[in-house]
């Protein structure tokens, strides 16, 4: 059962992003929105944030459904582990790829490998993909820059994915509970450290790996900690409150000045967000409303709407967006990236994942029957 709670959380952190990036693109000022406070502004930059927001939920669900469907960490199926990543993952990411590729070869603006005043070929999309698909874009970045305006915005998917790739492994390895906690306390550790000395380097103190750990760190922790003692009903709303509004504060005091703890403390707040989440038994309940619609498409918004930006750039530029045409122009990117996360959803995520789980299954399945087989006829 969903959480409610949780995609609500997941839906305002992607919200964050798609802000951050049309505010990157377009910008906010010259518009009906300058009326408000310039600090409200301001914090339309801080989308990082919503990252580290993503990076908490994803440690906590990952950990907490490999907690139900193993009963233990250290039981963790390696082959069921990380086929089940690539049957959710995959499909939307290649075809996301696709798009990409077709016009950046092209060389259309904002698709090909020309961002940030680069001029690399387009054969360079061959290490790019290459980097997208096994994890370590973003190292690509630290050497490369901002070179390609769609793709550099997965250098987050490639954090996220090596974590996971590492965690199965050390969980066999260490075993034991106490093990695996402490490992998650040293890259909370590592994480403000990494970034104090990369401060100066936004590529490096955002989206190395060892700057980004921590989050999602916290969100595993986050689930074994809860995995057997839930907060009663009345403290789960108390830390969901206390929670939002602390992110509320750290969003707008925002990232400048607070490179070391900031994503430490928006990984706290939104780990206490998800412990008073798992209060009661009703949040998985009630219709959903346009935040947990957002965080239940949330993979396919984040792959999907740098493409329909990167889209309407080639369309109308910033400097080509009157006051009046500004927030219409917001709105129909929005419209547009929910239309196109839906269709991907519906139509390419949703049946290719399936598909994909029912045939592992099958082939798991299948294995031991054939040993018990072989077994039984041996001498």
């Amino acid at each position: 059962m969903r959480n409610s709670h949780i995609d609500a959380l997941r839906g305002a952190a992607i919200l964050c992003v798609l802000v951050l990036h049309f505010a990157l693109a377009y910008g906010l000022k010259n518009s009906p929105l300058e009326v408000l406070p310039s600090w409200l502004l301001r914090a339309a930059y801080q989308g990082n944030y919503g990252v580290t927001m993503f990076f908490v939920i994803s440690g906590y669900l990952i950990t907490s459904t490999s907690l139900r469907r193993w009963g233990d960490l250290a039981r963790i199926d390696l082959a069921a582990f990380y086929a089940y990543r690539i049957a959710r993952l995959l499909p939307a990411l290649l075809l996301a790829l696709s798009i990409i590729v077709l016009p950046g070869v092209l060389d259309v603006p904002f698709f090909a490998n020309s961002d940030g005043g680069k001029n690399l070929p387009a054969s360079y999309f061959v290490i790019a993909i290459a980097s997208v698909l096994t994890f370590w874009h973003n190292v690509l970045m630290q050497s490369a820059g901002y070179f390609n305006y769609c793709l550099n915005v997965y250098w987050s998917l490639s954090v996220e994915e090596m974590f996971y790739l590492l965690l199965p492994l050390s969980c066999r390895v260490l075993r034991q509970r106490h093990w695996i906690m402490l490992l998650c306390g040293a890259a909370i550790i590592a994480g403000p450290v990494y970034r104090s000395l990369h401060a100066d380097n936004e590529i490096y103190f955002m989206y190395g790996y060892l700057a980004c750990f921590d989050a999602i760190a916290i969100g595993c922790l986050t689930a074994l900690l809860t995995q057997h003692r839930q907060p009663a009903a009345r403290t789960g709303r108390f830390l969901r409150w206390t929670a939002g509004l602390a992110l509320a504060a750290l969003y707008v005091r925002g990232i400048g000045g607070h490179e070391v703890f900031g994503f430490t403390w928006i990984a706290v707040a939104s780990a206490a967000f998800i412990a008073g989440a798992t209060a009661g038994q009703a949040a998985g309940l009630g219709r959903p409303g346009p935040l947990q619609w957002l965080g239940r498409h949330s993979y396919e918004l984040y792959l999907f709407h740098i493409i329909v930006l990167a889209g309407m750039r080639n369309v109308v530029d910033k400097a080509g967006l009157g006051y009046a045409e500004r927030l219409p122009w917001l709105a129909l990117f929005l419209a547009a990236t929910a239309l196109a996360a839906a269709l991907v959803a519906r139509y390419v995520s949703d049946p290719a994942n399936a598909a994909l789980r029912r045939r592992f299954r099958g082939a798991a399945t299948a294995a031991p029957a054939c040993a018990g087989d072989s077994a039984g006829t041996a001498p």
